[in-house]
């Protein structure tokens, strides 16, 4: 269960780097109800450190996920998912220690915070944040909000000794079915199995043919009805990799791409 209540550790942020920031926002707007809210230009804290153009989503009014241009040369337009840290130039110390990369050194944006963002040993790319003003996003584990995060990794147990020694996460094993593998589910350091946030998949390099065979991170946004979600994203651009489906214990999902590529997963969550 994610929410918003800063654990270290915990997904607290996730953005988009898109080549078309209006297509974008257009397409989640109709698949997941979002409002977009332009930032650029005002030169406030807001504006400070943004490239290009940006802004943030909202649902309900509550700030869900932010929107940017695409200005990295050579990245595949994606989703970055921020955790919670208490301190991130220790953890970018750690990233370094653990063989990690550090992709964009820490870095204040105004008072609202301090960020940084990294490569794993194998590739996989995500972001910490250090909160200062802001917290991160307003919603969580609701309708049209992140609800989890996945890892596809060609290396589970390496991932798991990164993040674990990084972040502080722990894990358990759930065995995928028809004895496919298995799942590694992921809770912060010293909260419950309740509070479980994500989960690291291992497959094969030719199974990750979005990034070349490079391990990343993706996220499930839940949804109330997962048919009518998946028509909205073939309806406006989009596609469908796989599904909707029926998963035992977790509900009903599908993966999808934007109309730029960027990976993300629909989930209407089986009822408890």
């Amino acid at each position: 269960m994610i929410t918003t209540d800063l654990t270290p550790g915990s997904p607290c942020w996730l953005d988009l780097g898109a080549p078309d920031v209006p297509a974008a926002a257009a397409f989640y707007q109709a698949v997941l109800g979002w409002e977009y809210e332009p930032m650029g230009g005002g030169g406030g804290e807001a504006d400070e450190g943004m490239e290009g153009e940006g802004g943030v989503f909202r649902k309900d009014g509550k700030v869900v996920a932010g929107l940017g241009e695409l200005t990295e040369e050579g990245a595949r337009p994606a989703w970055m998912i921020y955790y919670t840290v208490t301190d991130a130039d220790a953890t970018t110390q750690a990233v370094e220690r653990a063989g990690g990369t550090v992709r964009v050194a820490p870095r204040d944006l105004g008072d609202w915070g301090r960020m940084a963002q990294f490569s794993d040993p194998l590739g996989g790319q995500f972001a910490v944040w250090q909160p200062g003003s802001n917290a991160g996003f307003d919603l969580a584990d609701e309708p049209g909000s992140l609800s989890w995060t996945e890892l596809y990794t060609t290396d589970a147990a390496a991932a798991k000794e990164f993040y674990g020694g990084v972040l502080g996460w722990q894990f358990g094993d759930m065995p995928l079915p028809g004895g496919e593998g298995t799942y590694h589910l992921v809770t912060p350091d010293g909260l419950p199995e309740e509070r479980m946030q994500g989960g690291v998949m291992q497959l094969r390099p030719e199974d990750l043919g979005l990034t070349g065979g490079r391990p990343y991170w993706h996220p499930v946004f839940a949804v109330t009805d997962c048919d009518a979600a998946v028509a909205a994203v073939s309806g406006h651009g989009g596609s469908v990799q796989m599904g909707p489906a029926d998963m035992e214990g977790v509900g009903r999902l599908a993966v999808c791409l934007d109309p730029s590529g960027a990976d993300f997963v629909l989930l209407a969550p089986a009822e408890s």
